[in-house]
């Protein structure tokens, strides 16, 4: 299913809503990516991450009226928005829940569906294109997120469906997969910096913009060069998919080597993306859950890491 058109509601994640004059300098202070880099025409990905550098949430942003929007899993909203109104308080910014309030739909091969809804939407990654309060958005891989507001939602899921086969939200995650695109979710909140999930490696990061919470701890790892885990896909040849946060074992140690991130059925058996130790990956023997438990065959991702261009951002 990840290899054809297809449309899915997207009930895995909310909207967190971030508004006011002082948005866009509020959330500077407080986020991996760097917003000079967001407007009508670009979206992206980024994190917020405690003062020692591990995610409390990840996220796709975009500007949206007088703010920001932040598409995230639906469990970190309220604790996210907890965290962040302590700091807010301090600035003409004001933060709600918005997942009510947008439909979001994900979009493979689609399109000409979005061409029929008056998007015509460019197949640069980040792009953005909004017409008649809809709002289209590129992802690298070339699928496209599709943000509906609510009273539009019959109307436009009606029109999808005419055009596109619905799926499940499996096909969608699978994709995800597919494109090493990292994310956080309740179990794993806290547990990874952003490199440990390549969010550099997407745009998600800027060393450039000057301090946010945890940047010191995320620029030292990045110059420095001493991270040593970082995001793997990998293939279980049979089972259902595990959890985040799964442990993953290998002989190399006694303990456990990383985490699974996301995971998702395949056409036969399950792909994942797991934060891994890079010796474990080397030496290639992983098993999920203990160190008897069922091997994973490592694969490659779709992009490569280039420290230097990463930096320039």
């Amino acid at each position: 299913m990840a290899d054809s058109a297809f449309f899915c509601p997207l009930t895995h994640e909310g909207v967190l809503a971030v508004r006011g004059p002082d948005a866009s300098k509020f959330l500077q202070g407080q986020l991996t990516c760097n917003l000079n880099y967001l407007n009508d025409e670009h979206a992206g990905l980024g994190a917020r991450c405690t003062p020692k550098g591990r995610m409390q949430s990840s996220f796709r942003i975009l500007g949206e009226g007088d703010g920001f929007l932040l598409a995230m899993a639906m469990e970190l909203i309220e604790p996210q928005m907890a965290d962040l109104k302590k700091y807010a308080a301090f600035s003409k910014s004001t933060l709600s829940d918005e997942s009510a309030t947008w439909v979001r739909f994900g979009l493979a091969g689609g399109d000409g569906a979005l061409v029929s809804l008056g998007l015509d939407l460019p197949h640069d990654s980040d792009r953005v294109v909004r017409a008649n309060g809809l709002i289209a958005i590129r992802l690298s891989d070339g699928r496209a997120e599709l943000w509906v507001p609510a009273a539009q939602a019959d109307t436009v899921q009606t029109r999808l469906s005419a055009q596109l086969p619905s799926a499940g939200l499996d096909g969608w995650l699978l994709a995800q997969v597919r494109a090493g695109i990292g994310q956080v979710f309740g179990p794993t909140r806290e547990l990874f910096i952003p490199q440990m999930i390549n969010l550099q490696a997407l745009g998600g990061v800027s060393f450039k913009k000057g301090c946010y919470t945890g940047q010191e701890i995320v620029a030292r790892m990045q110059y420095l060069g001493k991270l040593k885990r970082r995001l793997y896909r990998l293939e279980l040849e049979s089972g259902t998919p595990p959890a985040a946060a799964t442990e993953l074992f290998s002989p190399v140690h006694g303990s456990s080597v990383g985490e699974v991130v996301l995971a998702a059925p395949a056409e036969s058996g399950v792909e994942l993306l797991a934060v891994l130790q890079e010796d474990a990956a080397n030496d290639g023997r992983v098993h999920l859950g203990s160190l008897e438990g069922p091997a994973l065959r490592l694969l490659e991702l779709p992009y490569a890491l280039d420290p230097d261009r990463e930096i320039q951002r």
